[in-house]
Order: structure tokens, then C-alpha cells, then sequence
């Protein structure tokens, strides 16, 4: 098989992410494991490279300038409702992953990931009923991070728009969400 038939049979991923190193690594990674892949650093521009890439996969950062993560899932569902989708974010909570998955996400996974399992996550086709389920229940603290995720998700990402759903000051919104995820 010559290049050119190589390069026109590879799978197309896009990765978005407004993290320029860590959408540099993926790109490379993907480009090793024989796909196509191109990056976008936010949603307007992942949206006109989806029109002329046009990708199988798209790996999707949650929050980024502009538009979140949730708003460009649902412009490339209509673009292209065959492509499979994967929301990665640092800020995993399971309301922003009910929410992502509703809007047409193919699968969510929490940042730190690498190519395989994002590839793994991409090809899945079928859910697990029988992973192992956690029974300890959430501390407050994870309880109030996992309610600030679902209301951020709702206003779209907007973190003022947020703060005065939760009648808290933005500032104080922004620190939260600059913490990592509470832990168990």
C-alpha cells in the first residue's frame, strides 16, 4: 500500500484544547498510531476545521475561551452525527457528564488521559453493566463541586451567568473552579 492510499484510508481524529503542549502531545500521538490529526485551540476555530477536516473522532476539552466544550459537542453533532465524540476535561464531575453525553458525546473521560485510553474510550460501543459500582457515598465537599459542575453546565459555561444562579461572587466561583476536584 503506497502513502497516499495509507493517508486516504487513515481515520481522522480532531483534538481541541486550549492547552497548546498537551494538544501538541495528542496530535503527535495519534499521528504515531496511524490516524490523521489536526487541533483546534477553541470552538470557533474547531468548528471551520471540522468543515474542511472533516474528522471521524473529535477529542473535545470542556472548558475553553469562548464557547465550553458542551456548546462545540452540539454544533459537531449537527455537523456531522456520525462522528463520535469524546468530552475530556480536567474539571470531571458526573453532572457535566450526564450533560455531555445528552448532547451528544460518544464518551467523557477525566483529564490526566493519554492517546490509548482516549482511543479505547472513542471505540467503545457499548456500556458496562458490570463495572464494579462504588458504594462510599460523597462528602460534602465532593457534593457541592459535583452541584457547581451541573450548574456550570447549564448556564453553558458561564461563569458570571453561574455565580448569580448560585448567589455567589464570581471571584469566589472562579477560585473553586480553579481547584482541582475535591477528593473522596
Amino acid at each position: 500500500m503506497s502513502t497516499s492510499e495509507r493517508v486516504n484510508t487513515a481515520k481522522k481524529i480532531m483534538v481541541v484544547d486550549d492547552d497548546e503542549v498537551f494538544r501538541q502531545v495528542l496530535v503527535k500521538a495519534f499521528l504515531n498510531r496511524g490516524y490523521l490529526s489536526e487541533c483546534a485551540a477553541d470552538s470557533d476555530s474547531a468548528l471551520e476545521l471540522a468543515v474542511q477536516f472533516k474528522p471521524e473522532y473529535a477529542v473535545v476539552d470542556l472548558i475553553m475561551p469562548g464557547d465550553s466544550g458542551l456548546v462545540l459537542v452540539q454544533a459537531l453533532r449537527r455537523l456531522d452525527p456520525q462522528m463520535k465524540i469524546l468530552m475530556l476535561t480536567g474539571y470531571a464531575s458526573i453532572s457535566t457528564a450526564v450533560e455531555a453525553v445528552k448532547l451528544g458525546a460518544t464518551n467523557y473521560l477525566p483529564k490526566p488521559a493519554d492517546a490509548d485510553e482516549i482511543l479505547a474510550a472513542l471505540d467503545k460501543t457499548s456500556a458496562d453493566a458490570g463495572m464494579e459500582l462504588e458504594q462510599k457515598p460523597l462528602s460534602p465537599r465532593r457534593l457541592e463541586w459535583e452541584y457547581i459542575n451541573k450548574v456550570l453546565a447549564e448556564n453553558g459555561g458561564n461563569v458570571s451567568a453561574t455565580a448569580r444562579a448560585l448567589n455567589m461572587h464570581r471571584r469566589t466561583l472562579q477560585r473553586k473552579l480553579a481547584k482541582h476536584p475535591v477528593k473522596e
